[in-house]
């Protein structure tokens, strides 16, 4: 109760405003935790605002297609989150005519939503006393009580998910989730946290030991694997190229991309040209150009992208399905988004 008692009181004091803040209607409060997933506040905030302009209701957001919602999340990243999010609504709308489950248990089962977005609603919306457990619960858990178990264990996750249980205020177990999250944002930061004005200082097993920058611990990462990526960027004389949605369960699935290439090394215009794929693509002549002089690292959770973008100018080409006017319409990853953006001005 110590504990609680004084992590709240520090939450009312010093509690970032946001817009999810001002209300506890569980689908505002849903799609601010999943846009937050893996994103920084000052980034989502922005998406935020856009969503709930753009889809002020479940209704709004079930009805949309599918595309339109990919682009209204381009550059968020980790495109899943968007794609449950709208199958979740449309379940929601339809099956449950537009009322949010209201307990933990109920929440847990929609598409998309796990343990801590769980959590999070039930008790900001429902006042259900579900701790959340997130990036910044592990480290001022960790941190606070010296937990050397590494955070993306399974013994870990079971070990901070039943503390923090323990500790969660069951008269206002809303505040003192946001509390835990923003401490853990503002204060007991990853970097640098401000450990001479923390207010469990006379407490805290990392700060008494020396140990506040190898808490949490973290198991060694998945080893990371480099892909090589040549994109063909046609222009044609009518002014058309080709874009085509991703398929399958990879990367980007939904989103459009151009004509690509996969190559397990940095190529070059010869070695691109003669290849097997270019030449069945582009049985007559050509002329290409390489646009990035220097290939383009983009890298994701468990893959790097080196990637060139080739410029391939022709008369006609039978598969053009775009106008070069209509590009900016389609939701494209980020990597190809950035491209454009450049490609664009200079056109």
């Amino acid at each position: 109760m110590i504990f609680s008692n004084t992590l709240i009181y520090w939450y009312l004091k010093n509690n970032r405003e946001l817009p999810w803040r001002k209300t506890k209607n569980p689908y505002f409060i849903w799609l601010s935790e999943i846009m937050l997933q893996q994103t920084r506040v000052a980034q989502g905030l922005a998406y935020y605002l856009k969503f709930t302009e753009k889809f002020p209701t479940v209704f709004d957001l079930a009805k949309a297609d599918e595309s339109t919602v990919l682009k209204m999340w381009q550059g968020l990243g980790y495109y899943s989150r968007a794609r449950n999010l709208h199958f979740t609504a449309k379940h929601i709308a339809n099956e449950l005519n537009g009322e949010f489950p209201s307990t933990y248990k109920e929440i847990i089962k929609l598409k998309g939503i796990g343990d801590y977005t769980a959590s999070a609603i039930a008790s900001i919306c429902f006042k259900e006393a579900a701790a959340v457990v997130d990036g910044n619960v592990y480290r001022v858990l960790s941190r606070y009580y010296g937990i050397k178990t590494p955070i993306n264990s399974s013994a870990g996750i079971r070990e901070f998910k039943a503390l923090a249980q323990t500790l969660i205020d069951k008269t206002q177990p809303g505040n003192y989730n946001q509390a835990l999250m923003d401490f853990g944002a503002l204060h007991c930061k990853p970097q640098n946290p401000l450990c001479e004005t923390c207010p469990f200082a006379d407490s805290c097993v990392a700060l008494e030991k020396s140990l506040t920058k190898e808490l949490p611990v973290k198991e060694k990462k998945i080893k990371v694997r480099n892909r090589y990526f040549n994109f063909l960027v046609i222009k044609t004389n009518d002014n058309k190229t080709v874009l085509s949605e991703r398929k399958g369960k990879g990367i980007w699935q939904g989103l459009y991309q151009f004509p690509l290439i996969e190559s397990n090394k940095i190529i070059n215009k010869n070695e691109l040209i003669s290849s097997e794929e270019f030449i069945n693509l582009f049985p007559y002549q050509t002329t290409i150009s390489l646009f990035n002089k220097k290939e383009i690292i983009h890298k994701l959770s468990h893959q790097h992208l080196y990637t060139q973008f080739w410029i391939v100018e022709t008369k006609n080409f039978s598969k053009t399905n775009i106008n070069w006017s209509e590009i900016e319409k389609f939701p494209v990853p980020v990597l190809i988004a950035n491209f454009l953006e450049t490609f664009l001005t200079k056109k």
